[in-house]
């Protein structure tokens, strides 16, 4: 049987000797580590020094809009990049730059679109929430346009260019952060952190020669309606089922519980940067395993997934010994309330990391339906676990109930991608072929 290739491959390239393979696959996942390392660092960092900066309770409403802009983040990822990384990774240079600049449009015309959505809402909602999201809404267009550039240079094995532009942007980040201090308000925070984001999306410019073709947002919608639809879905109810959790949490325990969850989350932020790191090659690798030596791409999923549950325990395993006079150096007053939540949001975070390496698979197949039914079962359980839990014992019960529901739909992923695997062998609808 002729095997698939992604759209713009030429399927008769040669494969590459198995030593030079595997050195280039360790490079490429090297430069995914790296690159996440200078991202979640920053975002570390922006973490912390917003939660000593400001409480718990406006630490909570700083907070919100993160959690807003992490759903805005994977609308533009579900309908601009992840395609992107499905259909052109490996692919010629010509094919790569076209899909670039209409997919790095893509992504700035969701943040125009949707930034328009917050400048509206935002005061509507008044209170100390109205003007984070105001300007949320001015600095989503770069925040979307860098995170494209990220995804791009992954998809073309250039990660050592991505990780130069999270560099810059966390360089960027320290003056902005400073004046944000001396003004202190959650608002100014929010544009500290997006302004510097839009001086890396620039440099994204200047590295790739590409021009984001914001009028050709239509064209590319259409071209990848196929996966596209699907992945915004999925990511939608990923990010949205967060959002939903976070916005229900505060609603039955308070801003402050929303603080606590995050400050506990900002404690697992150096694995968390090496899962996220991992996450951004780990669809393209998966796509060359399952080019080259499709009999593999199971036990690579296997590989990977496990490896990232049990970083995250041997994590999670360290912040238990972690000193209490360190922990409250770190969050301030947020540590106290975060500490209770160490073990179940370890668990939690081990059981999302096994799921990953089944999602990797399936991406890889181009498997849209099973990955968004798997995805549908999981954000449904993450809020009915985060919320029911909150309702039976407050912020403690919501973390159990997220780590429960995580780990359960850790199972239906692996359970489809099992499905999948044993259908590889027939053409796959969701992804085109040669």
């Amino acid at each position: 049987m002729t095997p698939m290739t992604t759209e713009g491959e030429n399927p008769r390239t040669t494969v590459p000797p198995a030593g030079s393979a595997k050195r280039a696959l360790v490079g490429r996942l090297s430069w995914g580590l790296a690159d996440q390392a200078a991202s979640s660092m920053s975002n570390f960092a922006v973490g912390i020094y917003v939660a000593r900066s400001l409480g718990v309770t406006a630490f909570g409403v700083f907070s919100l809009a993160w959690v807003t802009y992490g759903v805005v983040l994977n609308i533009s990822r579900g309908l601009a990049t992840d395609p992107l990384v499905v259909r052109f990774s490996g692919v010629s240079d010509a094919s790569w730059r076209g899909a670039v600049a209409r997919s790095t449009g893509t992504a700035l015309g969701v943040g125009v679109a949707i930034g328009a959505v917050c400048l509206v809402a935002g005061p509507a909602l008044g209170g100390r929430v109205g003007p984070a999201f105001v300007c949320l809404g001015v600095m989503l267009p770069g925040l979307l346009l860098q995170d494209a550039w990220r995804f791009s240079f992954f998809a073309a094995g250039a990660g050592r260019k991505a990780c130069l532009n999270d560099i810059v942007w966390g360089v960027a980040l320290v003056p902005a952060m400073i004046v944000a201090a001396r003004v202190g308000s959650v608002a100014g925070f929010v544009l500290a952190w997006g302004a510097s984001a839009t001086v890396a999306a620039g440099y994204g410019y200047l590295q790739s020669g590409i021009r984001p073709r914001v009028t050709e947002t239509r064209g590319w919608l259409r071209e990848q309606r196929d996966l596209g639809y699907r992945y915004l879905v999925e990511n939608t109810c990923l990010s949205g089922a967060s959002q939903l959790r976070a916005y229900g949490l505060g609603a039955i325990a308070g801003v402050g519980a929303v603080g606590a969850v995050r400050g506990a989350e900002l404690l697992l932020g150096p694995f968390l940067a090496v899962l996220m790191g991992l996450s951004l090659v780990t669809v393209p690798e998966a796509a060359r395993v399952l080019r080259r030596t499709p009999h593999r791409l199971g036990a690579f999923c296997l590989l990977l997934g496990g490896a990232q549950a049990a970083g995250a325990l041997l994590w999670g395993g360290s912040l238990l010994l972690m000193p209490d006079r360190l922990g409250a150096f770190a969050l301030g007053g947020v540590w106290t309330s975060a500490a209770q939540l160490i073990v179940p949001i370890t668990l939690g975070v081990a059981g999302a990391g096994l799921g990953t390496g089944a999602a990797a698979g399936l991406r890889a197949l181009g498997a849209a339906r099973r990955s968004l039914r798997s995805q549908l079962f999981a954000s449904a359980a993450y809020v009915g676990g985060g919320l029911g839990g909150a309702a039976v014992a407050g912020t403690v019960g919501s973390a159990w109930g997220v780590a429960a529901a995580t780990v359960s739909g850790s199972a239906v992923w692996w359970l489809h991608l099992r499905s999948a695997l044993r259908e590889h062998h027939h053409p796959i609808p969701e992804m085109r072929t040669t």
